[in-house]
């Protein structure tokens, strides 16, 4: 009833190729500027086995939320889809996984848009850690005052993105060495499976379009059309950075989270590496702003529904933004950034906090799809074969699988505890 008010409020104006453009946007993102480098730190040269296999599971995976997205077109993405098939209870946890995991996540784009002109200014820790404290608060600054990114800078933002890893492509291939590949596995078959897990970081991004697939051209047929063509272009992209990134051996001691500038930098020196890192700069900011913003607004809604703090639905008094959220990801910011600093945890261990969010939540959308695909051929074994590789990928996560684990919990003891409060309130 309400999706079909919704869909007659909106004029189908979005072809397939601006679909494509999308897709891609959402999914290649900072994953591009931090990813390459770490895997290839992990796993050596066979790391690229690991992109080579999840470029191919991921399509699976694409398929379901894009089928998903143009049966059930909901601002909600994942969250939604796992309400309609689950009920509430379990689609509130997958608005909690999302919440908790932009806390951390926005301190990694911050350090990851830092570290870019660490290597050019051979900074230390400290300069990094306050570079990036001033590019978060840049980000909440902006959030505050409600001046989000405009559909247009973020096209912007995309085209960046597309050029950079273009010519990081073109630039390493004259200085490729096959002498890299070698050995090819240092670390051994489980350190592939625990870079696959990593990667999962990379291919994040296709539930978010999915608010607007109401406004898709024909949206049964190019929502799928839309995917596969992203996924094609995606997967080579990644391989294709990933690839020389182990050929030119752009990894290692404290340049693997700015790989992508030390590649650049091979043909065009210190000025290809202010070009990559100003841009990093402009991705990062992009990046955080657009999560800080929708993570800020899932803690309102939760306050409003009774499942988060009531301080978490406070709002500006003269913007209306969101600042009690706003304000529990700045102290959840201040804490991760000072775990940062001490040292208590590195950088890529760091990570797979939010990564495991991530995978809980597609868990998640994977299970609902099984349930709400069923008279789809397609959909049906899509989400089953994405569920199977997202169970299966799982116990790789290690220690920060437990993660989600520990907010399904909270969530539980949070709504039985409300539950109690409620029914002793009529006899006080």
């Amino acid at each position: 009833m309400n999706q079909d008010s919704t869909k007659s409020a909106f004029r189908q104006t979005l072809s397939l190729p601006q679909i494509v453009a999308l897709y891609i946007g959402a999914v290649v993102g900072s994953g591009i500027l931090l990813i390459p480098g770490l895997t290839a730190d992990i796993a050596g040269p066979a790391s690229i086995v690991a992109w080579l296999v999840m470029s191919i599971l991921v399509i699976p995976m694409a398929i379901t939320m894009g089928l998903l997205s143009a049966r059930h077109p909901h601002s909600g993405g994942v969250s939604h889809f796992v309400r309609l098939a689950f009920g509430d209870r379990f689609g509130n946890a997958v608005g909690w996984f999302f919440l908790l995991a932009v806390p951390i996540g926005g301190p990694i784009l911050a350090v990851t848009g830092a570290k870019y002109f660490a290597i050019l200014m051979n900074w230390g820790e400290v300069q990094t850690i306050a570079v990036a404290a001033l590019i978060f608060f840049i980000v909440l600054g902006m959030n505050v005052f409600g001046l989000h990114v405009a559909g247009k800078v973020q096209t912007v933002v995309v085209s960046l993105i597309m050029a950079i890893i273009l010519l990081a492509i073109g630039t390493a291939i004259p200085h490729f060495d096959a002498k890299n590949f070698s050995p090819f596995m240092p670390n051994g078959w489980l350190s592939v499976m625990q870079t696959a897990v990593l990667l999962f970081w990379c291919f994040i991004g296709w539930e978010a379009v999915t608010h607007l697939s109401q406004e898709f051209v024909n949206p049964q047929k190019n929502a799928i059309r839309g995917v596969l063509w992203s996924a094609g272009v995606v997967a080579l992209l990644y391989f294709g950075v990933a690839f020389l990134t182990v050929g030119t051996h752009s990894y290692g001691q404290q340049i693997s989270g700015a790989s992508l500038s030390v590649m650049v930098q091979l043909t065009l020196g210190p000025i290809g590496g202010w070009i990559v890192a100003v841009t990093a700069l402009f991705i990062c900011i992009a990046s955080a702003n657009a999560y800080v913003s929708a993570a800020s607004r899932i803690a309102y809604a939760l306050s409003q529904e009774g499942i988060a703090p009531k301080w978490f639905g406070l709002l500006h008094p003269r913007y209306q933004t969101p600042i009690g959220g706003l304000a529990f990801i700045t102290i959840s910011f201040i804490v991760v950034l000072y775990v940062l600093a001490s040292g208590l945890i590195s950088f890529s261990q760091l990570i797979q906090l939010p990564n495991a969010t991530f995978f809980a939540t597609y868990i998640g959308g994977c299970l609902a799809g099984v349930r709400l695909l069923r008279d789809s051929r397609l959909g049906h074994l899509c989400a089953w074969i994405s569920l199977v590789v997202s169970l299966g990928l799982y116990p790789f996560l290690g220690w920060s699988g437990l993660y989600p684990v520990g907010i399904l919990v909270l969530v539980n003891v949070w709504e039985w505890k409300k539950r109690r409060m409620s029914l002793r309130a009529p006899t006080t």
